[in-house]
């Protein structure tokens, strides 16, 4: 009897369980399912070679055509010219050349041809400047901590220590114009700093 109930206990399932195993083993062959023919052959396709998503385009005009075969008998000089003059009568957009510094564009082993390839550089203008602390007077070294601490917005030891340590960039990329007043006021404390 003991080992009935022990059966019983460890057998009894939760009782919400069999609601929610029904319904699923129900559902595992749906209804529309049609069980493939193992003797049938597997459909062949036709694909297009080439697919377009806008569908086949009609031939180009007679116009078209000779106006290619034109082009085609230009000489090189000629067809290179044709791309500035059609931008300039059609008023399209002008582009504008991507920016490739920082990148390495590779062929940098070439032989001599290498020098022609290689376009005009820019000079570009610099915005953002460093002011650098070069030297200072020993009995104003108070009054450069100072004026270090009010435009760094260091600690007291932290500004020593970066004073200190001279020569030593105080303040990196900033404008032209905060680069020369915080020259001014070192110099007026009786540092030495320049912007670099």
């Amino acid at each position: 009897m003991k080992n009935i109930t022990l059966l019983k206990a460890a057998v009894r399932v939760h009782p919400t369980l069999p609601k929610v195993i029904g319904p699923l083993q129900s559902r595992f062959f749906q209804h529309d399912f049609v069980p493939r023919d193992p003797n049938a052959k597997p459909k062949r396709y036709k694909y297009p070679a080439l697919y377009d998503p806008y569908g086949p385009k009609p031939p180009p005009s007679d116009k078209v055509v000779e106006l290619a075969e034109r082009i085609a008998a230009l000489a090189p000089e000629e067809r290179r010219q044709i791309g500035p003059m059609l931008k300039e009568r059609l008023s399209l957009p002008k582009t504008q050349e991507i920016s490739t510094e920082g990148m390495e564009l590779g062929g940098g082993g070439g032989g001599g041809a290498s020098g022609a390839g290689k376009v005009e550089e820019k000079k570009v203008e610099k915005t953002a400047f460093d002011v650098k602390l070069e030297k200072f007077d020993a009995a104003a070294k108070i009054k450069v901590i100072k004026e270090v601490r009010a435009f760094t917005n260091l600690g007291l030891k932290e500004a020593k220590d970066l004073v200190e340590k001279t020569p030593v960039l105080v303040k990196q990329g900033i404008t032209k114009e905060e680069a020369n007043e915080i020259i001014e006021k070192i110099k007026a404390a009786g540092g030495v700093a320049v912007m670099e």
